[in-house]
């Protein structure tokens, strides 16, 4: 059976432009990895984070303990990482279009944790009539866990990490998202499954069951073309809903 769509040319196209979009963003995490390590050989620690490279890139050039060859080095990575920053801003404009103009992309973005790339991944990607139900979907991204038997029973191990890994990323990242927002005070997404999901799991542990439950839910929205409902709002029985 065909689990993804048949694309046509244009869709083929705007994968084109997500696929090189991802590498671009792996290479400038690269980059920002080797800059922040290269500049802590040189005792400059530096918080985490795209928008804290230009801070860094600052104290670099008026530390008098590096070298002029070391702030020549660390400058050159700094350039190749606005570079990409540049280049990866003009792919986001394209897929902001792209995605205004897909119904189905502007469907699932409705939900919370899924923005424009993680909709438009799964509208071109997709073909949610190729799976039984959401579950099925879930499995195929690899977000269901492995079972162990012994001694006769069974305990859930970690992920089984098959399927499509970087729909799965994508996934788990927007998963990230929603569970930075529900810490917030009195934020609407810290739902009682959310909260008790936290109290006993790891964040990231935690991230990939709130996926494979988003996963599910997108499955519904597309099978039935609801938009998302928030849990508890008038009129949602029946209706696509998550994350409660």
């Amino acid at each position: 059976m065909r689990f993804v769509l048949a694309k046509t040319e244009d869709q083929q196209a705007q994968g084109l432009v997500l696929k090189v979009r991802a590498t671009l963003v792996e290479q400038r995490t690269q980059l920002i990895n080797a800059l922040r390590g290269h500049a802590a050989e040189f005792g400059m620690i530096a918080a985490q984070g795209t928008g804290k490279i230009a801070a860094l890139l600052v104290a670099i050039e008026t530390e008098a303990a590096i070298p002029p060859v070391g702030k020549e080095m660390l400058a050159l990575l700094g350039q190749q990482i606005e570079h990409l920053d540049g280049r990866i801003k003009d792919l986001e404009a394209k897929l902001a279009a792209m995605h205004k103009a897909n119904a189905i992309s502007q469907l699932l973005a409705t939900a919370p944790g899924i923005g424009p790339i993680i909709a438009l991944s799964f509208a071109i990607e997709v073909d949610p009539a190729a799976f039984e139900s959401g579950r099925h979907l879930a499995a195929w991204l690899g977000l269901t866990p492995k079972e162990h038997s012994t001694g006769g029973k069974q305990r859930m191990g970690g992920i089984s990490r098959a399927g499509h890994e970087r729909l799965r990323a994508l996934l788990v990242n927007g998963a990230m998202a929603v569970i930075r927002a529900a810490e917030r005070p009195g934020s609407k997404l810290a739902t009682d499954w959310l909260l008790r999901l936290l109290a006993r799991r790891p964040k990231k542990v935690a991230a990939v069951a709130l996926a494979n439950k988003m996963a599910r839910m997108i499955w519904a929205m597309m099978t039935t073309g609801e938009a998302y409902r928030r849990p508890g709002a008038a009129g949602t029985a029946g209706r696509p809903a998550v994350i409660s």
